[in-house]
């Protein structure tokens, strides 16, 4: 096989870089609760078309000024954000960072825009264009409306929407006492979006040949 030959990530998703992306919150309102932890997961291509997942990048995030918390999503999540280990970040300097790495990964694939996937898609969307708002950022790497969701992904394919179901459903390891961090549930979401895709391909849907069509 040549280097010409070898499948590449933008040939797969019509030149969209697929970005599995995980928050967590403060509770379920984009506006006004807080944005705490936020986590990126880019995916790899092998030889034989294969997708895996990759890099995680990660930032703990300062609740905006009069950000609302709410008790129940902070036991859920089991984050305090008073605790200065986290290290946090406002939301401006997380989303800039992550943003340089993802327009960088969108360069180097040769792709011409980030889409995000996640698991409840819309939800990790919805507070992620409520932070680009209040920090008024104008380059946002990913695709304005259109996203890749597990969970309905999931239900299709293993009969179950919630994440640790699925992930046991489909063979993966999950571990419920690293769940609801942003950085495990973005890589768990990444295994398992790439072992749908991957599964589809193996039971003879899209194929890499299907690519040089939708260049036509």
């Amino acid at each position: 096989m040549t280097d010409s030959d070898k499948p590449e990530i933008k040939d797969r998703f019509r030149g969209f870089l697929p970005v599995i992306v995980d928050l967590e919150t403060g509770g379920f309102r984009a506006a006004t609760d807080a944005l705490l932890e936020i986590a990126a997961t880019f995916v790899r291509v092998d030889d034989q078309g294969l997708l895996s997942p990759g890099e995680t990048i990660t930032f703990n995030v300062e609740p905006f000024e009069g950000a609302n918390l709410e008790p129940s999503a902070l036991e859920f999540t089991g984050i305090d954000p008073e605790n200065p280990l986290r290290n946090a970040v406002p939301e401006e300097i997380a989303l800039g960072e992550l943003y340089a790495q993802v327009r960088k990964e969108v360069k180097s694939t040769g792709c011409n825009r980030a889409i995000l996937v996640g698991h409840n898609a819309h939800f990790d969307a919805g507070f992620l264009n409520a932070a680009n708002d209040r920090c008024e950022i104008k380059r946002n790497p990913f695709h304005p409306f259109s996203h890749f969701d597990t969970a309905t992904a999931a239900g299709i394919a293993f009969g179950h929407t919630v994440l640790a179901q699925a992930c046991k459903r489909a063979g993966l390891d999950f571990n419920n006492s690293e769940a609801h961090s942003a950085a495990y549930d973005a890589f768990k979401t990444a295994e398992l979006f790439c072992l749908i895709v991957n599964r589809w391909q193996q039971l003879g849907g899209w194929q890499w040949t299907d690519s040089a069509e939708g260049h036509e």
